[in-house]
């Protein structure tokens, strides 16, 4: 069974990638978000959680021996020696689980969603990048509407990931979401035409 394409899904908070992920799912692409792999990595009894807590402590679970991720997120958010430990031991158990996941499928192509595909320097393990892009006052309107954040919130948020610029200059293709969401499924149709084109000139190769 040839591989399939892979495509990398970025952009910053809120600019719109749950909305452009969905829009390939109703086309009948598959769709793989590393935020719930994530997810699955620290449950109770993965390696992950273990290795979390024996890095920042018990403190780290709830009452459930779930993960806490709002504290834990919390205590790396501000501090790049924390974050950069948390990241060493999840980013490996994700790209795991992600590539077992995409090996099981077969479809022509595999869309990933990589919010910090910028700031992780993993563009390569995919054949194209597509950024979910808008302007950085739009993602700031957004997320203040969204998540109720306030103002100091939103522009830590915003200066913690990479600008739009380093996301662009990863790109292939990118989506402009500032308009209307119509707007938004006619270029992701489109898109879905061409990832369909260019699988099917790969996957001959693959045999």
């Amino acid at each position: 069974m040839p591989p399939p394409l892979c495509i990398a899904l970025t952009g910053g908070i809120a600019s719109g990638k749950s909305a452009v992920a969905a829009a390939f799912a109703d086309l009948g692409a598959p769709v793989i978000d590393t935020d719930l792999l994530a997810r699955e990595v620290v449950e109770p009894g993965q390696p992950a959680l273990a290795a979390v807590v024996a890095a920042f402590g018990a403190s780290t679970l709830g009452p459930d021996g779930r993960l806490d991720r709002r504290s834990l997120r919390a205590r790396v958010f501000a501090d790049p020696t924390r974050r950069r430990t948390l990241e060493a031991i999840l980013h490996p158990a994700i790209r795991e689980l992600m590539q077992a996941r995409i090996a099981a499928l077969d479809a022509p192509y595999v869309v990933v969603a990589i919010p910090l595909l910028a700031e992780g320097g993993s563009r390569d393990r995919f054949d194209r990048v597509l950024v979910v892009d808008c302007p950085p006052e739009v993602q700031r309107q957004r997320l203040l509407a969204r998540d109720a954040e306030s103002d100091a919130g939103a522009d830590a948020i915003l200066a913690a990931q990479a600008s739009r610029a380093e996301r662009l200059a990863i790109a292939d293709d990118v989506i402009d979401n500032t308009g209307p969401l119509a707007s938004l499924a006619q270029a992701v149709a489109a898109l879905h035409r061409r990832y369909l084109s260019l699988a099917a000139d790969a996957r001959p190769q693959a045999r």
